[in-house]
C-alpha cells in the first residue's frame, strides 16, 4: 500500500507548523494536521516544559516514541513533529511505514529571526546567553540525523508558503 501521510521533521522554526497547516488545506479536508509536541502534551496532561522538570528528558523521549508509533497508524495526516524526533531511530522507524518523511531546513540567521519573532515563551532556546550560538551547536549535532531520515529536503529560507507546498506536493506524488 503507498504512503499517504507526510511526517515534516526539522528544527525549530523551519516552518513545520506553518507548512503543515498550509498543506492540509492544500490537500482539501482529506488530510488532518496533527503535532507531535501537541499529542505528547495530552498524553502526559502537561506542558512539555513542566515534561522535562518534573519527569525528565527520558521520560519526554518515551512519550514522543509512543507518539510515534502511533501516527505511524494513521492515515491522511500531515505530522509536524518535535524537532528532537530524529535523536531515536525508532521514531523514524515508525514513521516511515506511513509517510513520506519531509526535511524542512532554514538557515541559523533565518531561524534565529523566526524564533526571536515567535518569542521566548514559545522558543525557550532563545532565552539563552547567546541563542545564536546555542541554535548552530544543536544544528550541527543534528544535521547528519535529520539528512539521514529525510526522504526529501527543502530549504524553507526565502521561500513562499504556496511554493513549499507544491514542492512537497509534487516530490511525494499526492494528488488533490
Amino acid at each position: 500500500m503507498p504512503k499517504d501521510s507526510i511526517a515534516l521533521i526539522g528544527f525549530m522554526a523551519t516552518g513545520k507548523t506553518t507548512i503543515g497547516k498550509a498543506l492540509v488545506k492544500y490537500l482539501d479536508n482529506d488530510y488532518k494536521f496533527i503535532e507531535t509536541d501537541q499529542l505528547i502534551v495530552q498524553q502526559a496532561d502537561k506542558s512539555i516544559p513542566r515534561i522535562f522538570d518534573e519527569e525528565g528528558e527520558d521520560k519526554f523521549r518515551e512519550y514522543e516514541i509512543s507518539v510515534c508509533k502511533y501516527v505511524s497508524k494513521l492515515n491522511k495526516v500531515v505530522i509536524s513533529c518535535g524537532g528532537g524526533v530524529i535523536l531515536n531511530h525508532i521514531n523514524i522507524q515508525h514513521l516511515r511505514k506511513n509517510c513520506h518523511i519531509v526535511l524542512l531546513t532554514a538557515t541559523p540567521d533565518e531561524i534565529f529571526n523566526r524564533a526571536i519573532k515567535d518569542g521566548k515563551e514559545t522558543r525557550p532556546l532563545i532565552d539563552k546567553e547567546n541563542p545564536k550560538r546555542e541554535i548552530m551547536k544543536i544544528l550541527k549535532f543534528r544535521k547528519p540525523l535529520y539528512e539521514k531520515a529525510a526522504e526529501i529536503v527543502i530549504d524553507t529560507t526565502d521561500k513562499q508558503i504556496e511554493n513549499i507546498v507544491r514542492e512537497i506536493v509534487i516530490n511525494t506524488y499526492l494528488k488533490t
